[in-house]
């Protein structure tokens, strides 16, 4: 077995269905398995990949077990030399786990690697970064990496810069496609399940670079990103959620200095944007419900921050 493709999904139903086509459409040369671990869906998703996808094997949960936990469960059943971890809002383009398969194979000392990414529209998305820090941090809060994108200082960690043009060892592959050696895998272990959501991918990357594994972006196959598809609803909170997976994982890998650094940066993130989002909701009467909804969610992070650390 070549690859085991590991699919964890959650009310994600027809996106799914698209994911799981093209990767049959596109995945003919190596032998390969799917894995897909629905999260308690409740919109027919386990029924549709029974109907529809009756190769691929299916694990369903009772209730929603989170991202790295559902993902560690697929993994745990895997039987290929390698495993990647696949959103199931992407979209496999010309041969693209192929490609990555037989890019893996030459590139013994890689222990993760990703894909360039698009988004729907043809755009290049810019998936992999750096390891949050003190300095990411306070960029962030101060919109700094938005304002100037092109900057690799201020955009140094999403690294908006770069172009994603040639192969590069990175600190972070984005979790949407993440392909993992079997051996790597062996050595360092499974993702942490207590980061529910979020960061679990950016802990994993940094377990495997402390192992003396490589994290390679190699731009010789692309993927469609739809992104978010299971959150977007609940864009807001998962924003908080982003950010307080962010502070789990400086906690637990960066010590208590930088974990009150990012605390603090991570205060002021929530702090300025609850006076913007409060002048939009005052003077934008069509953009009241997002703004409340923004100014709720920022609101209970603030404070998630400052009393629950």
């Amino acid at each position: 077995m070549d690859v085991t493709i590991v699919i964890v999904n959650w009310n994600t139903r027809d996106i799914l269905r698209h994911c799981l086509r093209t990767i049959y459409e596109q995945t003919r040369g190596i032998e390969f398995e799917v894995i897909v671990v629905d999260n308690a869906s409740i919109d027919g998703s386990a029924e549709m990949v029974r109907q529809d996808f009756p190769q691929a094997i299916l694990q369903v949960n009772r209730t929603n077990a989170g991202y790295a936990a559902a993902n560690n469960q697929g993994m745990k059943a895997s039987r290929g030399r390698y495993v990647l971890v696949l959103n199931s809002d992407t979209l496999i383009l010309d041969r693209a786990i192929e490609k990555m398969v037989d890019f893996a194979d030459a590139h013994p000392q890689a222990g993760v690697l990703g894909c360039r990414v698009r988004n729907p529209d043809g755009t290049l998305q810019p998936t992999c970064f750096m390891f949050p820090s003190a300095l990411n941090s306070l960029l962030s809060a101060l919109y700094l990496n938005k304002l100037f994108p092109h900057s690799r200082f201020f955009s140094r960690e999403v690294m908006t810069w770069w172009d994603r043009g040639d192969v590069r060892e990175v600190e972070v592959v984005t979790g949407c496609f993440m392909l993992v050696r079997r051996e790597a895998l062996d050595e360092v272990g499974w993702m942490d399940e207590r980061f529910f959501m979020y960061a679990e991918e950016t802990d994993w990357c940094y377990r495997f670079r402390k192992a003396g594994w490589q994290v390679l972006f190699a731009p010789v196959a692309e993927i469609v990103h739809l992104g978010g598809q299971s959150t977007a609803k609940r864009s807001a909170e998962m924003l908080v959620q982003l950010r307080l997976s962010i502070l789990k994982f400086v906690r637990k890998n960066q010590g208590p200095v930088a974990w009150a650094v990012v605390c603090f940066n991570t205060v002021l993130f929530f702090a300025l944007r609850l006076p913007v989002w409060a002048v939009i909701r005052l003077l934008m009467p069509e953009r009241r419900q997002q703004a409340s909804i923004r100014m709720r969610a920022y609101w209970q992070g603030l404070r998630r921050v400052v009393f629950s650390q």
